[in-house]
């Protein structure tokens, strides 16, 4: 027997991979054991899919089920939208007693303090303040919960944008996103679970590109699907000439078999992983996303709701129709950027702050109304979380020009949500009588991070990934929940 066995293995290569097999395959089961994929016994209460997007319980209730986040790329204004500070007028030109001139990014343009070239007045029953570059949007201040006393670790674009979208100012980590789906799973397995817009106009993708909506350290299926502006939105939504869906399953499921046997012999490859599930999901999608995408669909009344036809902000209003759809049928994550890379491209108003400023919230005021309008209406809103906020503030003194903007302020921002277990009209901190910086009841990105989390019933906490020999989470070692705004 030992002979025949012997024979069979020729080579020292095939007998190390035979011989190793016993061994991997432990470790494999430990692996999938330990991720909650492997099946329990036949007749057991619950047999999770060895899929790792097949839905997940959370850690306890959940309040939300989706989110979406509006990213208001570049750094939006607290003192010119919702941090309202008559101050700003009462000392206008004055400087800031004791400031750091390398505060912001251009420490030689550094002038005195600067009222708001906007008008304030209050809205709502909970008489939230709200800029007069919101006329849609401040209707609805009863839904929504500010958080005005949010703070950061970096004035710089592309270290911010990784702090607020995977809570580490250096690239490389799993963003918000991928961290939820890693915790839930996908709710649809005909669309992607997390998908991903940046703005449309020519304007360039964020800084830091597709790390701000990468997978980081943890397994590839996790990252988001980002839209493509122009054309085909993704990859492979059609089929081939000359191939019909029949032909196109049976190529799929010969490449599935391949794949599945080479990770059976390198369970380790999480890519591979990736990969299979990934022309799985574009398979089902051929047929889901076309459906999903199709905004003809929608009637003329909220076509006009959204803005559609309005040339100011028919592109953020057809992405704000697109993240309803989309969390309607099941998408887990939306997130979409407002702005491009910088300055006159995005909320950067480092010049003309007025003229910057009006133009951005005019592209998205009327989308981001409409959005709240139409989930409360379709009975969504209860479950989902919209979220709106940039990677900083901006400072409450000019930044000299002939058209005078303002520079980067991570010590004072405002962040609001609304829907998904929210107290509408709540107010959270706040900042100091010029809004320079936040001083009652501060909220890190840490505490934002884990606020998101707790809505969608995950212990932030307890959501962990092991890499590198250490537990990683997206809150770090920080992170409190901020519970004055959860309903």
């Amino acid at each position: 027997m030992m002979n025949q066995l012997v024979g069979e293995m020729r080579t020292r290569r095939q007998w190390l991979a035979r011989a190793g097999a016993g061994a991997g395959l432990i470790g494999l089961a430990s692996l999938l054991h330990d991720e909650g994929f492997l099946s329990r016994a036949e007749g057991s209460e619950a047999a999770p899919s060895i899929n790792p997007l097949s839905p997940r319980p959370a850690h306890f209730p959940a309040k939300a089920k989706s989110v979406i986040w509006l990213f208001m790329n570049g750094g939006q204004s607290q003192v010119d939208t919702w941090d309202y500070k008559p101050e700003l007028a009462k000392r206008d030109g004055e400087p800031i007693p004791g400031f750091d001139s390398k505060t912001g990014f251009f420490p030689e343009q550094v002038g005195g303090l600067m009222p708001s070239p906007f008008t304030f007045k209050q809205y709502g029953e909970s008489g939230s303040w709200g800029s007069e570059i919101f006329p849609h949007l401040s209707k609805h201040v009863d839904k929504m919960a500010f958080i005005h006393s949010c703070f950061s670790q970096s004035n710089n674009h592309s270290p911010a944008l990784f702090m607020m979208n995977t809570g580490v100012t250096r690239m490389g980590f799993p963003c918000t996103g991928s961290w939820v789906m890693y915790g839930l799973g996908s709710i649809s397995q005909n669309l992607p679970g997390f998908v991903v817009m940046s703005d449309p106009l020519d304007r360039g993708l964020p800084k830091g590109h597709s790390q701000n909506w990468g997978n980081g350290f943890l397994p590839g299926v996790f990252q988001g699907t980002w839209l493509r502006p122009k054309g085909d939105p993704i990859d492979n939504l059609r089929l081939p000439e000359g191939v019909n869906s029949s032909d196109q399953k049976a190529q799929l499921e010969l490449l599935a078999e391949l794949n599945k046997r080479d990770l059976s012999r390198r369970p380790d490859e999480g890519e591979l992983s990736a990969r299979i599930e990934s022309f799985e999901l574009a398979f089902r999608m051929q047929s889901a996303a076309p459906d999903a995408m199709e905004l003809n669909h929608e009637s003329e009344a909220t076509r006009q709701l959204y803005g559609i036809d309005d040339k100011r902000c028919s592109h953020f209003a057809k992405q704000c129709l697109l993240a309803r759809r989309f969390v309607e049928r099941g998408v887990r994550f939306v997130q979409i950027y407002s702005g491009g890379m910088e300055n006159e491209r995005s909320w950067d108003g480092h010049v003309d702050i007025a003229g910057n400023h009006r133009q951005f919230a005019g592209e998205t005021d009327k989308p981001i109304a409409a959005l709240l309008e139409d989930l409360s209406e379709r009975g969504l809103l209860d479950s989902t979380l919209v979220v709106c906020g940039g990677e900083f503030g901006r400072l409450p003194i000019a930044q000299k020009g002939a058209k005078p903007g303002r520079d980067h302020n991570p010590h004072a921002f405002t962040y609001w949500m609304a829907g998904g277990g929210v107290k509408g009209g709540a107010h959270h901190g706040s900042t100091d009588e010029m809004g320079f910086r936040a001083i009652a009841d501060r909220v890190s990105i840490n505490d934002l991070h884990a606020t998101i989390l707790h809505l969608l019933g995950l212990d932030h906490e307890k959501l962990t990934y092991r890499f590198n020999g250490r537990d990683f989470r997206l809150t770090d070692v920080a992170g409190n929940v901020v519970r004055s705004i959860i309903a």
